[in-house]
């Protein structure tokens, strides 16, 4: 870890009172009540797309596998692509990628690639799987000018390195660059709820989201979340496009569901969000978002195409569930009391404790939302051989 990113690092922990309006580490006194209402204040006239979420296909989730995609913590380029080509055919049933992509994004399009650096180095989205994205929206007719590679976070993208390895055409935008900054948020679009006493309840909508692209690939990791159960799909897109989210959890309790689905169906994230490509070169099984304990992290070499998020989410839940029952350790559904611990090195070396009672219902709340199919049984789940 270099100075700059230590420096960083050491100041999130202070900084996240004035940006979140609440450390969301701090601890809760009593239990809280239910879900508080949530105001949602969408795009004023935006109209809603087809495309938008679940998408074209609502219900269908790939899964193309290669163990040999990721060899000693390596992803294999040539091997990423071959995935990415066959897992977006069997989705849109077109014979060529190219066809598959020119379902979703046109020549005319800025295009914004929503990664999720957090965690980084040990698990983020592989540089890998964006730039065959990238040259995958490119092959389509899009300009690498109009298309954005974005997070919160400056300084997670800056420890990711996507700078420098990512296409210099292609423009990398941190929508945060500083803790208290917050001129990259739309003011008119926002959701405004009060969790806990704190003393700004709105969050609002990043404005490259709002206003500057036209579609958006999402590109979440597979992890587990110390507060949300799973950090996927639907809780890439929603806690990396409204500020002032932390201030939903604290310690030991949770209102990531329902604010994760809620956030997803304001308009323009939404219709906007068209495509979503799940990076499961790397699975977090333990300790995230944030983990780079290695003994948390398997390398089964699988990627998840869909354009429902809430089916893919459903899957990465039951792979994360899986995985903690074969190494015995406690369901992320588990609420009992003697599990929490307000020791962050309790939680990221023992798999049996966790910082917050888990949310993973957050996902079936969302689909109860419209925002996809959360029921096992109705999921039209596809899984391939490279």
């Amino acid at each position: 870890m270099d100075r700059r990113t230590f420096v960083k690092a050491g100041c999130i922990g202070s900084a996240s009172l004035l940006v979140q309006g609440l450390d969301p580490m701090m601890r809760a006194d009593v239990a809280p009540a239910a879900a508080p209402p949530v105001e949602l204040h969408g795009l004023p006239g935006y109209k809603p797309s087809r495309l938008g979420m679940p998408g074209l296909f609502p219900g269908r989730v790939i899964e193309v596998r290669d163990p040999n995609a990721i060899v000693r913590n390596r992803v294999s380029q040539s091997r990423v692509r071959q995935m990415l080509e066959h897992a977006m055919r069997e989705l849109t049933g077109e014979k060529s990628a190219q066809a598959a992509w020119a379902k979703f994004v046109e020549p005319n399009d800025v295009v914004g690639i929503k990664i999720n650096p957090s965690g980084a180095p040990a698990c983020c989205s592989s540089p890998e799987i964006v730039r065959e994205i990238i040259g995958s929206v490119q092959s389509v007719g899009v300009p690498a000018r109009n298309i954005l590679v974005y997070d919160r976070y400056s300084y997670e993208m800056d420890i990711g390195s996507y700078q420098a390895l990512l296409p210099p055409a292609v423009r990398i935008v941190g929508i945060q660059d500083a803790f208290v900054d917050s001129s990259g948020y739309d003011p008119s679009v926002y959701c405004a709820a009060n969790f806990f006493g704190e003393w700004e309840t709105r969050s609002y909508m990043a404005s490259i989201v709002a206003q500057v692209v036209t579609k958006i690939i999402n590109v979440p990791t597979m992890k587990d979340h110390s507060a949300s159960g799973v950090t996927g799909a639907l809780k890439n897109l929603a806690y990396g496009t409204f500020n002032n989210v932390a201030r939903s959890h604290r310690a030991p309790y949770s209102f990531t569901n329902p604010l994760v689905g809620l956030m997803c169906t304001v308009e323009p994230l939404r219709s906007k969000a068209v495509l979503h490509i799940m990076d499961g070169m790397r699975q977090v099984w333990h300790g995230g978002p944030l983990t780079q304990v290695q003994d948390f992290i398997d390398q089964p070499g699988l990627l998840l195409a869909a354009t429902d998020p809430v089916a893919m989410d459903t899957i990465e839940l039951e792979a994360i569930e899986k995985k903690r029952r074969e190494r015995g350790v406690p369901s992320l559904w588990q609420h009992d009391p003697k599990s929490i611990t307000a020791d962050n090195n309790d939680f990221f070396h023992d798999a049996a404790k966790n910082l917050f009672y888990r949310q993973p219902g957050h996902v079936a709340a969302a689909g109860k939302l419209g925002l996809g199919v959360a029921d096992l049984k109705q999921i039209d789940h596809r899984t391939l051989s490279a």
